[in-house]
């Protein structure tokens, strides 16, 4: 990776309002819908979080409607539900060179806020 990326999806309007909170300068955007998050990518990103589980997102509706949530998922489950269905990655993402942060709490946007700003200063 060279460039921070922020994984979202153009068209909720949480990760739009996020967005407007951050240093977009030199930052790539990436709307998972329109181009699909690959491979090499997830791998990379899982390798900084510790897991594929830590990027995917149980708030999914699908991931109630195909019973997921009766189930004990593996790491390579997560990541073939991440690859094969969008909206199974949790959103959004910031993907740095040394770090992963994923998610809308507000602690995972202050940290996303902190580490853009120390990336462009």
């Amino acid at each position: 990776m060279t460039q921070p990326t922020f994984f979202h999806l153009g068209t909720c309007n949480t990760c739009q309002r996020i967005l407007k909170t951050l240093e977009t300068e030199n930052l790539k955007l990436q709307d998972i819908k329109t181009e699909t998050i690959t491979p090499e990518q997830l791998d990379a990103m899982a390798s900084l979080t510790g897991s594929y589980e830590a990027l995917f997102s149980k708030r999914a509706r699908q991931f109630r409607a195909l019973g997921l949530h009766e189930k004990e998922l593996t790491e390579k489950e997560y990541r073939q539900l991440i690859l094969g269905e969008y909206t199974f990655l949790k959103r959004p993402v910031l993907w740095l060179p040394t770090k992963v942060i994923a998610g809308n709490a507000k602690k995972a946007v202050e940290e996303m806020q902190a580490a853009l700003k120390a990336a462009n200063s």
